[in-house]
């Protein structure tokens, strides 16, 4: 009997576990120090989440303009590396490949990879990097424009820099591990840390999260 009831209590705790998982809230992310808002209601998002990615308009490695209206109604990861780095963006472009990998096909999922180094990295050179990474996919963007439009987005919509944001030099070069995930309506809900694997995957079930949502 004490056998049986030890089974019936792992049982639960199981059904316990799954039904918190499947329940999970992303958080909104509303100012550049990323303070969470975890909110319940449409409402309540409308009323307090007033920050969206701002309009923009580059050309990726296929030399094809990309706005936002590429991103309307679907969920996008961002980051920002530059061809001729040697450090971090390798590692990121491999790591941003797990989440491209997970996702290949779906068209509801944009990855927008911006350049910092705008001056070099014009739409030649970025094909050049993508067919050295054997990158294939119609869904991931490496995005070229001019330096202003790149920081600006990168530090004022994306708060890619975290707790600089809006402080932060314009004129300084901008280098960042941070991979940023924005849903549906343009609105962030989670940063994580390029350079790892395990951020990764937490990324992945985070995008899942937010297909749910919709």
């Amino acid at each position: 009997m004490k056998r049986f009831s030890w089974i019936i209590l792992v049982i639960s705790g199981i059904i316990n576990l799954s039904c918190v998982e499947s329940e999970k809230q992303l958080p909104f992310y509303n100012t550049p120090d990323f303070t969470p808002h975890f909110l319940s209601s449409d409402q309540e998002v409308e009323s307090k989440i007033t920050h969206s990615i701002a309009d923009f308009e580059m050309k990726n490695q296929h030399n094809q303009t990309i706005t936002q209206k590429d991103i309307e109604g679907k969920i996008h990861v961002a980051n920002f590396i530059f061809t001729s780095c040697g450090s971090i963006c390798p590692v990121m472009t491999e790591n941003m490949k797990i989440v491209d990998d997970e996702f290949s096909g779906d068209n509801d999922i944009q990855l927008m990879s911006y350049t910092v180094t705008p001056w070099i990295d014009n739409v030649e050179v970025l094909n050049e990097y993508v067919t050295a990474k054997e990158i294939t996919s119609e869904n991931w963007h490496f995005l070229t424009g001019t330096k202003g439009e790149i920081y600006q987005l990168a530090r004022q919509s994306y708060f890619a820099e975290e707790d600089l944001g809006f402080t932060k030099d314009s004129t300084e070069f901008l280098h960042t591990e941070h991979f940023i995930l924005v849903d549906q309506n343009k609105k962030i809900r989670g940063i994580y840390n390029g350079t790892l694997k395990l951020e990764m995957r937490q990324l992945v079930k985070d995008i899942q999260v937010l297909k749910e949502e919709a």
